[in-house]
């Protein structure tokens, strides 16, 4: 028996397919504007009826995007034309006050996602659904509601809550943080918005689904989430699009602040299309005895470059990095995490697993910094890749900076590929050779899909099960 290759085993070909490639008719998308431009931003903040103080952090979210350079390491972006994009769709004139009232062909793509069905079935404690560039539905429990839990979309979280707002926004990630957060700041629409009060505990979580329709499209949600004192939350994203032959951008900005005690969990569950670019930038502040985990499932897209990071800035904070990710044929996932420790008796964990066949490429790249008089931290990084073929590829990028002595680092790396002991073993038991693989891919993501909520789990395995199995196309 060999280690498989796509010519010996065609059986394989379903890693990297995908089953939500339907595109809905696009009658908004094909009178939008491609290109960017001052009139264009300007455009974006009149629309929304902005303050004046917005218009001129997004006028100078422009200004750096523009005196910026492309990333020279990472990905691939050569084939992002910026002047084809599509920066803003509006698909709907209003956001929908029930399901029922949505546009019949939105409400009908998020019929066949499932979303509905979660929130009937008590799953999630809110929803919202972003279509193109705006949220079209939005609910919350009504207890939460009264517990002072404001979960809004980012634009009328703008409106309603100015003060509380303005005095967040931009805060965990400066408006020249990045290239891709300059644009994002420039032309940012709709995204989450969540607050949630001293000692609240919010036991479901909060659901957020973002869809891409319009061929070109550019989508910019940008997330806000401030969790007080001793309160909790947990929230899930999912992300997908239509399969285009040109290249769309997904390039979003989420910021966290977790205060005194408090604990945040971001969960991501994306599966992108491969014709998007997926490059975003998430950023949590962790204080004194605060929690903050991000649970991260990349699966599709063309290129993915993302590092959730967590700012540990008072004593007894705690970051955690959790990371799944697959590339199949014509696919770079560039993922990793960041744990900055700024103060004492401080820790981190990072778990990175990826999966890649078909010629695809997986990279985990990461950094720990561990701060003058962060003392007594505790950092460890563990990165585990499995190439299923011959033909694909991973690669380790750790970067560590220490400048203390008294801390505990550790790091660990395995590159494997799937062993012709494993194939026998399985297949003796009567397993076909995909079952079989697609058993060791499931046993090797589980320390991930066993953080997650059971349904998201269930999902995720789904997703791994159509892959392997080649049941989509």
């Amino acid at each position: 028996m060999t280690l498989p290759t796509e010519t010996a085993h065609p059986e394989l070909e379903g890693l990297g397919n995908y089953e939500y490639g339907w595109a809905d008719s696009d009658a908004a998308g094909a009178t939008a504007k491609r290109g960017l431009s001052e009139d264009v931003v300007r455009d974006i903040s009149s629309k929304k009826n902005e303050p004046e103080w917005m218009l001129k952090l997004r006028l100078k979210g422009l200004r750096l995007f523009d005196r910026k350079p492309m990333p020279n390491w990472g990905s691939d972006l050569s084939g992002i034309d910026f002047d084809n994009i599509k920066y803003f769709v509006r698909s709907t004139e209003k956001q929908a006050a029930s399901w029922e009232d949505l546009p019949e062909d939105i409400k009908n793509t998020y019929d066949k996602l499932g979303i509905p069905e979660a929130e009937k079935q008590r799953l999630v404690a809110g929803v919202a659904a972003q279509y193109e560039s705006e949220v079209v539905y939005h609910q919350i429990r009504e207890d939460l509601e009264e517990q002072g839990v404001i979960f809004l979309d980012t634009d009328t979280a703008l409106k309603e809550h100015p003060e509380l707002f303005q005095e967040y926004f931009g805060t965990v990630i400066p408006v020249g943080d990045n290239k891709f957060a300059s644009l994002n700041t420039a032309v940012w629409s709709g995204g989450s918005f969540i607050y949630v009060p001293k000692g609240v505990k919010v036991d479901i979580p909060l659901q957020a689904y973002f869809r891409i329709n319009t061929e070109n499209m550019g989508q910019f949600e940008r997330t806000l989430i401030i969790v007080d004192e001793d309160a909790y939350v947990h929230y899930v994203e999912g992300c997908t699009a239509p399969i285009y032959s040109s290249d769309s951008l997904h390039s979003a900005v989420v910021e966290i602040i977790v205060k005194k005690g408090g604990r945040c969990r971001y969960t991501t569950i994306q599966n992108w299309s491969n014709n998007v670019y997926n490059l975003v930038t998430k950023r949590a502040v962790a204080y004194e005895g605060a929690t903050m985990e991000w649970i991260d499932g990349n699966i599709g897209s063309k290129v993915t470059m993302k590092y959730p990071a967590v700012y540990l800035m008072g004593e007894h904070a705690k970051g955690e990095t959790l990371s799944i990710a697959f590339a199949g044929e014509g696919q770079h996932q560039d993922a990793g995490s960041k744990m900055v420790h700024m103060a004492p008796n401080t820790s981190s964990n990072i778990v990175s697993k990826s999966v890649a066949r078909g010629g695809g490429r997986t990279s985990y790249r990461g950094l720990v910094e561990i701060g003058e008089g962060a003392h007594g931290s505790k950092s460890n990084v563990l990165c585990d890749a499995l190439l299923v073929d011959t033909i694909s590829r991973s690669d380790t990028y750790p970067y560590v900076d220490v400048r203390e002595d008294d801390v505990s680092m550790g790091h660990e790396a395995t590159v494997s590929k799937v062993s012709e002991d494993q194939l026998f073993y399985l297949m003796s038991r009567g397993l076909t050779e995909f079952e079989a693989m697609a058993m060791i891919v499931r046993g090797f993501v589980e320390p991930i899909a066993k953080e997650l909520p059971m349904e998201y789990a269930l999902e995720l395995n789904r997703l791994i099960e159509l892959q392997m199995e080649g049941s989509v196309g």
